[in-house]
Formats: structure tokens, C-alpha cells, sequence
């Protein structure tokens, strides 16, 4: 009887791939570029985003121990916490995160691909092609059920570790410490320095809560969801720092600055072209897969708002495999703008950009979720969680998201809080609509 309920749902090891693989995909392969502007410093903003992070999932696993088989996790968790236009809130920006990131997934995918197809580099109108078509099978993917969506992460989180490890471990070979000085090379203050790249480098590690969204679709989640949150988080944490001090000391800033595909550039290094081209094609595997794994979410996240009647109804209709699948257009279709929109740009730059913003937007229900972990948990008055540890992480982990949201920039935050106040007439709208409803 077990087995048949669990039948179609995700265990640990594809809930942990949708972890690492949402969060394993543009961020580590670009953001050795991004950050070369700031130096050695900006490894001081990996420790601190890693540093964050694992509280921030922390808090993530201990509340969704709370709320077995109730999908939406941050918004779940904020609505039951702080309320519904709390959770009204942390579902809009959580919900422009996740389209906004499906657009610099694809971004990455063509950078990376331009390696083995210069074609790409050279033709803006090939790259949007690759990349609306790279967003668009994968949404005819993950229609097909949750369990074909696991599968294909499975197969691509293995595929892009195995190029990463192997410059981790044979990049140290070709390590030049010298490329580290100075330490910062911008005209920032350190203080300043550390706060951006820490907010940079935490778009990276954006997806750390990902098993959390589906959570009805997971195997025993009291189990399952903790442990896969905790140890796709920590994995991801070692790739990345190690991954971007191997990258950095083999490549000088100069030309890392320049560089669209970093990691393969360090690989052509150890290598040579055989080498380059197989990061290359590990880079664009692994973007392909953190595709797959958010449009996943993009459908699971407004389904879960949308039965508590804060977004439409149209986002909780399912196919006939169980796919809210009209979400998942929705978002694919926002995305498809967003690159549309942007392609004008390098892609360097408009990387960062979309960094920042896509940041912003996640940040705030991080924000709120760390907010709603401390009111929940004294609400309950649970005895294995004493009052000082439950402030003493929530603190943590709220403060943590405020300084990252400083961290993210005037134009970012000034944006992102445009796009999070346009969803408060939407919100009046959809409760005017619930009562006009029988």
C-alpha cells in the first residue's frame, strides 16, 4: 500500500539532484567572470553566501518537517507564520525569481555552447533560438510527470559534476597564487566588495530549498526533504568554492574578466582544446539540467498558492499525469520574454544584471521565510526548541538576507521592489475575485 502511494514520487537521491541541480548551473560555470572585477576578495563573498546559506536551509529543513505532504515551501511557510499577504508576497517574488532564472539558465546554456559552436557567439538571433528551444522541450519534459523531470535531473547532475571535479583536483597543478594580488582590485571598499559578490555569488546557490516545493510529490518528506536539503547544499558549497580559487588561480584576472565559458578556459589550460571543449559541453549539460529542474518548480510553487486562492485558479489546473502544467507555460513564456528583452547585451554583463535581480526577488522570501521560522516555531511552543536557539537561528538567517539584499544594488533592489509592488493590486484582485466566487 506504501509503495503504491510512493509510486510516481521522488526519493532521496533525485529529491537531492533537483538540490544540487537547480543550484549547480549558471552560477558556477559564469560567475568566476562576474566576480574577477573584484579579485581574491570575492572568495571572502563565496564563504559568506556559503556561510548563509547553510543557515538558511537549515531553517528550510526544520520547517518543512512541520508541514509534511504541503507543497510551496516558502510560501507555505510564510503564509503559516506571518500570514496570507505575507505569503501573497513571498510567492509573487519567489514566482518573478523563478522565470527571471530560467532566462539566465538558457543565457548560460548558449555561453557555454559557444565553445563548441562559435556560430552562437556570433549570431544573437542562433543563441535565442538554442535557448527558446533549450526552455521549451523541457517544459514538453516535465509535462510528461514529476518522475520523468527526476530522472532527467538524476543523469544531468552527474554529467556536470564530473567535468568540475576534474579541475578541481588536477587544477591545482597549474595554480598560480600571484593571480590573487592585490587582494581586491576594484574600487570598492572591502566592506562594500564583500557585500556584492556575497550577493552574487548566493544567486549561485539560489534552489538550495527546491525539494521543499514539491513536497507533496516527495517520498516520506519528514525524512527525505531535510537530509536532501542539507547534503545538496553542503556538495554544492565544496564545488563552488573550490571550483572558483582553482579557476582564479589558474586564469589572470585580465582574461577571466573576458572569459565566456571560465571553467573551460581552465580546463584548455590543463588540457588542452579536447579538454576545453568537454567543460564546455559539461557546462551547457549542466545549465540544460537546472532548466529542467526550475521549470519544475515553476509549476509546483503558484499550484500551491493558487489552492489557497492567492493566485488564479489556472495555476493549480493539472494535466492528466498530475502537471500543473498551465504554470509551467506561464513561466516558460515570461522567461522567453526576458531573454528577448536582454539579448542586446553581452552575455557577461547581462549575466550579472539578471544576477542581482533574480537575487532580489528570491532574497525577500528568504527574508520573510526566517521571519515566519521564529513565529511558527514559538506559536507551537515545541520543547526540543528552546527560545534562544529559535531566535538565535532565525536572527541569523534574517539578518543574513537583509545584508545580502544591501549587497544587491541600487538598480536591483529598485527594480525588484517595483516588481514586487506591482503584485499588490494582482493580490487585491484575486481576493476581490474569491468573493465574488460561490
Amino acid at each position: 500500500m506504501n509503495q503504491s502511494k510512493n509510486k510516481g514520487k521522488l526519493g532521496l537521491w533525485m529529491s537531492t539532484s533537483l538540490v544540487i541541480g537547480n543550484m549547480i548551473g549558471a552560477g558556477v560555470f559564469l560567475m568566476p567572470a562576474a566576480l574577477a572585477a573584484y579579485g581574491g576578495i570575492s572568495i571572502v563573498g563565496w564563504l559568506a553566501s556559503s556561510a548563509g546559506t547553510l543557515v538558511l536551509a537549515l531553517v528550510f529543513s526544520k520547517l518543512s518537517k512541520l508541514f509534511l505532504n504541503k507543497s510551496g515551501g516558502p510560501y507555505t511557510y510564510t503564509r503559516a507564520g506571518l500570514g496570507d499577504f505575507a505569503g501573497f508576497l513571498v510567492a509573487w517574488g519567489y514566482w518573478i525569481s523563478i522565470w527571471v532564472g530560467l532566462a539566465i539558465m538558457a543565457v548560460a546554456m548558449v555561453s557555454a555552447l559557444t565553445v563548441l559552436l562559435p556560430v552562437l557567439k556570433e549570431s544573437s538571433l542562433a543563441s535565442v533560438f538554442v535557448g527558446l528551444g533549450a526552455i521549451w522541450f523541457l517544459t514538453w519534459v516535465n509535462s510528461r510527470g514529476v518522475r520523468e523531470s527526476g530522472k532527467m535531473q538524476v543523469v544531468t547532475t552527474l554529467l556536470k559534476l564530473i567535468p568540475l571535479i576534474m579541475i578541481i583536483f588536477g587544477g591545482f597543478f597549474f595554480f598560480n597564487i600571484d593571480n590573487f594580488i592585490p587582494f581586491n582590485v576594484s574600487e570598492s571598499t572591502n566592506f562594500e566588495a564583500i557585500a556584492i559578490t556575497s550577493t552574487m555569488t548566493l544567486y549561485a546557490f539560489l534552489g538550495f530549498e527546491s525539494a521543499t516545493i514539491p513536497a507533496d510529490n516527495v517520498k516520506d518528506p519528514g525524512k527525505t526533504i531535510p537530509r536532501a536539503t542539507m547534503l545538496g547544499t553542503i556538495i554544492t558549497t565544496l564545488i563552488y568554492i573550490l571550483g572558483t580559487v582553482v579557476v582564479m588561480g589558474m586564469v589572470p584576472l585580465q582574461e577571466l574578466a573576458l572569459s565566456p565559458a571560465p571553467f573551460a578556459d581552465a580546463m584548455g589550460i590543463m588540457t588542452g582544446g579536447l579538454g576545453r571543449g568537454l567543460v564546455a559541453g559539461g557546462a551547457a549539460i549542466a545549465a540544460f539540467g537546472a532548466l529542467n529542474g526550475w521549470i519544475l518548480v515553476a509549476g509546483q510553487l503558484p499550484r500551491a498558492t493558487a489552492k489557497d486562492k492567492l493566485f488564479p485558479a489556472i495555476f493549480k489546473k493539472e494535466n492528466k499525469r498530475g502537471v500543473p502544467v498551465y504554470g509551467m507555460l506561464i513561466g516558460s513564456g515570461l522567461a522567453s520574454g526576458v531573454m528577448l528583452l536582454n539579448y542586446t547585451e553581452g552575455l557577461v554583463e547581462q549575466f550579472k544584471f539578471l544576477i542581482l535581480l533574480g537575487s532580489f526577488t528570491a532574497l525577500v522570501p528568504y527574508l520573510f521565510t526566517a521571519a515566519a521560522y521564529v513565529s511558527i516555531l514559538l506559536d507551537k511552543k515545541l520543547p526540543s526548541e528552546p527560545w534562544l536557539g529559535i531566535y538565535g537561528i532565525g536572527s541569523l538567517a534574517f539578518s543574513y538576507s537583509l545584508w545580502a539584499i544591501f549587497g544587491a544594488g541600487e538598480q536591483a533592489v529598485f527594480w525588484g521592489f517595483i516588481l514586487l509592488m506591482v503584485g499588490i493590486p494582482f493580490y487585491i484582485f484575486v481576493k476581490w475575485r474569491n468573493k465574488e466566487s460561490p
